[in-house]
């Protein structure tokens, strides 16, 4: 019993505590604003113009600020509807009212860091969409002061998930870096995701993904774990994705 309670123990040093380590190293070598206030938040110029008669749905993800952008990264997501000439962006923040719109550039920097693009929907198929997403977002749970958590959930993360759990069509594999995603947010510890996984967490503190288009995940404290052979890819904890 000792010697299978230290190998597991050993395993979980080795697979999550060492690549944290690791990816915690290189981000305190780097050089990154010391606050918010010194942090820039201006547009990364990712999106294109906007097109006034084409319906458009986006999930951006930057890594966050501070100390703990080595391991996490935040998402948001952006809704344009045809004939408006502007984007809309929808975030869950950790200060006041949690969720928020337009309180940034709808591509702008997060603390400095330059997001990219996760997913994106474009014409007939986002627009028959649009309607949808905007009701998840209205109808999300944990929207009062005091709702978020920054650990393990619920957190922006988590929002953005809701929101594609919750909308059959705006389906994605949320990044293995989105602390928060796995956290029950409907309550339910065991469910099925909208690309036919089978999802098991503890309270978002440990679980696993099997199946569907995640592959095989294992999660630890936020910190993921896994592979999907069909994709080509390795999960490494705190880095991301890795596309062999």
């Amino acid at each position: 019993m000792f010697k299978m309670v230290l190998r597991t123990l050993l395993v979980i040093a080795v697979v999550f505590i060492l690549p944290g380590l690791l990816q915690l190293g290189v981000w305190a070598a780097s050089d990154r604003p010391g606050s918010w206030r010194q942090a820039d938040w201006s547009s990364a110029g990712i999106l294109p113009a906007p097109k006034l008669n084409q319906a458009s749905a986006y999930i951006l993800v930057a890594r966050t600020g501070g100390m703990k952008g080595a391991l996490a990264s935040h998402s948001w997501i952006v809704l344009k509807k045809p004939g408006v000439s502007r984007y809309d962006r929808y975030d869950v923040v950790g200060w006041g009212k949690p969720v928020r719109k337009n309180a940034y550039d709808p591509d702008g920097r997060w603390y400095s860091n330059a997001p990219v693009i996760h997913y994106e929907l474009q014409g007939d198929k986002a627009a028959r969409l649009l309607g949808k997403l905007e009701t998840a977002i209205t109808r999300y749970r944990w929207s009062d002061y005091g709702d978020y958590t920054i650990w393990p959930g619920p957190n922006s993360n988590t929002f953005v998930a809701s929101i594609v759990q919750a909308v059959p069509g705006f389906d994605t594999v949320m990044p293995s870096t989105a602390v928060g995603r796995d956290f029950p947010e409907d309550g339910r510890w065991i469910k099925w995701t909208s690309t036919g996984a089978l999802r098991a967490t503890l309270a978002g503190y440990a679980g696993f993904v099997v199946g569907g288009e995640e592959g095989i995940e294992l999660n630890f404290l936020g910190l993921v774990a896994g592979f999907n052979w069909s994709r080509g890819e390795i999960k490494i904890p705190a880095v991301g994705s890795v596309y062999l």
